[in-house]
């Protein structure tokens, strides 16, 4: 049973009272968590016999002549109790189970609708609603409302017993009502579809899939600096970058070089995350330190690392003929990564969306997956994509060995050549002000 604020209050009141009362809540209150009802019934009624009005014991003892089917006398019980504590919505909430006991629908919906006028996010209230407009045949109308549940619901470990059910139905009806939904927009949406099927029409689809709700919209959250204005785009079409041709055409020597460096030995390989001691861990606490997931430099925050290039000298060449970002002390970031063998590598956020991330596979044993945002792709050989890695992102390696691909970043093309100059200044000018301080 939800308890709400006002009964919750009214119960550490009568805890706090010296004598009887006080005693008898107690009393109550343990028979109540043993599960002796009767007991618990007849200490609640003692209560009542001392207050009249005592919140708590017109409810409990309304609950408990509900599960006796002695539906009049909850009623009673329960409506006493709604005037001791009107702001507690778990008494309308039993009230409307009393209607629906008594087949009284339009009284049970207002009852749902009182307790939600109390709390408008009283979970179980909400929940208890859309039972009400499923069991009356308005299907849609349940399904809207289920929606907002499953959006409060809490981790389904922490409710009740009871409602878990209910919640599984609240979902099934969801997604049938998607499926319906879908179904009848297809029926509209096809012949206009077709009348464009020469076009690329993928954001119409996630905005369709957005809309029917199997789709989640995330937005861009930087780590360091944000410009405004920016379009949150996952994926970029590669269209718009020509020349990611002449980087995906050298896939084969880049991974042979790379090769040449494992073979050799691994000695710059080091691990991605690196925190130091005492730093918040959170996400990172498995791969902090770990070589699960490691990199091979050839620039690293805008500096190059020369014995690195040396190594892979025909790679470096065609990365200096890229336009990457160019920002001292920052980008550009040029690295092999590495990721084991069923290793994931948790969802995390970029620094800016001033820069955009690009990724040219080259070693894929199968079932890797990369994810941004509400996109999941995998992986193939020589075939590159630029993503904003300041939209939520994950990646997988499910399979038995280790996956390896080319990172490089780049300007957001969005920003004019003015805005790169000033972003550029402003980035390095922070980095500068605290290298400067010895923060």
């Amino acid at each position: 049973m939800v308890v709400h604020s006002e009964l919750a209050k009214a119960q550490r009141m009568s805890n706090g009272l010296p004598g009887r009362i006080g005693n008898l809540v107690a009393a109550a209150q343990n028979a109540m968590r043993a599960g002796h009802h009767d007991e618990a019934q007849q200490l609640w009624g003692e209560v009542l016999s001392a207050d009249v009005e005592h919140p708590q014991a017109l409810f409990h003892l309304g609950q408990h002549a509900l599960m006796r089917k002695d539906t009049g006398r909850a009623r009673q019980l329960l409506q006493r109790a709604a005037k001791a504590a009107p702001r507690e919505p778990a008494i309308p909430l039993n009230l409307s189970f009393v209607h629906r006991a008594t087949g009284d629908a339009a009284a049970e919906m207002t009852a749902l609708t009182d307790a939600l006028a109390i709390d408008p996010y009283f979970f179980p209230a909400l929940l208890a609603k859309g039972m009400l407009l499923e069991r009356t045949g308005e299907k849609r109308k349940a399904a809207r409302v289920y929606k907002d549940v499953l959006t409060i619901a809490p981790p389904e470990e922490q409710v009740a017993a009871e409602l878990r059910g209910p919640l599984r139905r609240a979902r099934e009806a969801v997604d049938e009502n998607a499926a319906e939904l879908d179904a009848y927009l297809r029926a509209r949406l096809d012949p206009v579809v077709s009348r464009h099927e020469d076009e690329n029409l993928s954001r119409f689809e996630e905005c369709r899939d957005i809309a029917l709700g199997r789709r989640k919209v995330y937005t861009q959250q930087p780590s360091m600096l944000h410009v405004p204005r920016l379009p949150a785009i996952q994926f970029y079409e590669r269209a718009d970058f020509p020349w990611l041709s002449a980087l995906e055409a050298a896939s084969d020597v880049i991974r042979d070089e790379f090769l040449a460096v494992l073979r050799e030995d691994m000695g710059g390989m080091r691990p991605y995350v690196s925190h130091p001691d005492g730093a918040p861990l959170n996400q990172w606490a498995e791969l902090n330190h770990s070589l699960r997931w490691s990199v091979f430099f050839l620039w690293e925050h805008g500096k190059r690392i020369d014995d690195h290039c040396a190594r892979c000298p025909s790679t470096v060449s065609i990365i200096e003929n890229l336009p990457l970002m160019d920002l001292a002390g920052f980008s550009p970031n040029v690295m092999f990564s590495l990721l084991a063998p069923h290793t994931r590598i948790p969802s995390h956020y970029g620094d800016t969306n001033a820069r955009l991330v690009g990724h040219l596979p080259l070693i894929l044993p199968g079932n890797c997956r990369f994810r941004v945002g509400n996109e999941i792709r995998e992986w193939r050989y020589g075939e590159a994509w630029l993503f904003d890695d300041t939209i939520e992102h994950e990646a997988w390696n499910d399979s038995d060995e280790v996956r390896v691909i080319l990172i490089i970043d780049t300007w957001n093309p969005y920003l004019t050549h003015a805005e790169r100059e000033l972003v550029a200044t402003l980035l390095s000018g922070v980095t500068d002000y605290y290298r400067d301080s010895g923060t």
